[in-house]
């Protein structure tokens, strides 16, 4: 991990319909396995560690090259991140936050198989 970094780990494959999410504004990460019906619109991803700290407001969220700066924090978003690899970040402000999910600032474009995935703070 580089400085400052929370958490970790590497894109393995991408949903059939998550480009429909990433136009939407939205990025829908889940820790493999995966459950199939998740999978569909998920980035999935390995390698993540369970000590990981929740995210907070000002940290950064990077996918690949593109990154965003997370502006709200669902209060279960950071278990869900631990335990399952899982969070949902939506990039419209205007976006209601909901508890197992964080609300950013910037582009996470349209991430690949391999793309490193990491939360830095701020």
């Amino acid at each position: 991990m580089q400085m400052g970094e929370y958490f970790t780990s590497t894109v393995t494959s991408i949903g059939k319909d998550a480009a429909d999410m990433f136009e939407a504004g939205v990025v829908i990460l889940f820790g493999a396995p995966c459950p199939d019906a998740l999978a569909e619109v998920s980035v999935v991803h390995e390698g993540w560690s369970e000590d990981a700290r929740d995210p907070r407001p000002g940290d950064t969220i990077a996918i690949g090259e593109k990154e965003a700066t997370v502006t709200g924090v669902g209060e279960i978003a950071g278990e869900n991140l631990r335990t399952l690899g899982h969070i949902v970040v939506y990039l419209d402000p205007d976006q209601n936050l909901l508890p197992g999910a964080v609300v950013a600032e910037g582009s996470l474009g349209s991430p690949t198989a391999g793309d490193r995935i990491s939360l830095r703070s701020a």
